[in-house]
């Protein structure tokens, strides 16, 4: 669901946009007939569109079989987002003594569409971690970061799909029982998640906001589900909540 409708006279660029949005780690390379079918639009239109990402370099294209995939500009705009990205310059520090004083992997995390995207991340110190990579995007409802940003976000369910999709046998597929933990995240103030995203992974998370109160992100500390009992993500829980605030612009 859209909070408004497009500007006039940007559907070349918005068409532009969305077909580069179809490629993911999942999907990295799409021929122009399947590019064609999941976008909806006929081939001539595509491959115009295509001609002119790959003529900035946003697209590349595999020599051996000629299907496209995400070029060299989108890796330096991706770059230049993150270093410049003010939330990410100033969670850094606190993402790293969480991590220290945790023993476990902390992240910030920001959502985009159904997914939430790893904007950064400080790894565990333990040889057996959570360990994802920067740029990596998970399903929102299966995350603790997902599950309280759709708590606290004002269009947070709105974000989810018609369908839950099952990563594991514990993962909530179903939409009344989900609307259910939203009511505890929103009484407790932090999210958990316990072998739903992946078997033995466990994590929590609390909601970022910015000066206005808008929900801008969450910050999240996972490990392995043998190290995070019922008790110590209730600690980790309140501990990033206070975390959190301080990442709250005082204006």
């Amino acid at each position: 669901m859209r909070d408004q409708a497009p500007p006039q006279g940007a559907q070349a660029a918005l068409r532009a946009i969305r077909l580069l949005k179809l490629f993911t780690a999942q999907v990295p390379e799409l021929r122009l007939a399947e590019i064609s079918s999941l976008s909806g639009l006929n081939k001539t239109t595509t491959h115009r569109l295509l001609q002119a990402l790959h003529s900035e370099e946003l697209l590349d294209r595999n020599p051996g079989t000629g299907a496209y995939r995400l070029g060299p500009g989108m890796m330096a705009l991706g770059v230049q987002a993150l270093s410049s990205n003010d939330l990410r310059l100033r969670a850094r520090p606190l993402l790293r003594k969480l991590a220290d004083e945790t023993g476990e992997t902390a992240t910030l995390e920001v959502p985009i569409e159904d997914t939430m995207l790893i904007l950064d991340e400080v790894t565990s110190k333990h040889f057996l971690g959570a360990s994802g990579n920067v740029g990596t995007r998970w399903p929102i409802h299966a995350t603790s970061t997902g599950k309280v940003l759709i708590a606290f976000e004002r269009r947070g369910p709105a974000r989810l799909g018609p369908e839950l999709a099952s990563l594991t046998p514990k993962t909530i597929t179903q939409f009344d029982k989900l609307e259910k933990e939203l009511g505890d995240i929103r009484r407790r103030g932090f999210a958990e998640v316990v072998d739903e995203l992946e078997d033995g992974l466990s994590g929590v998370a609390a909601v970022v906001r910015g000066g206005m109160g808008e929900v801008l992100g969450a910050l999240s500390i996972c490990g392995p589900s043998q190290r995070m009992s019922e008790n110590r993500r209730a600690q980790l829980g309140l501990t990033l909540c206070t975390v959190a605030t301080h990442l709250q612009p005082r204006y």
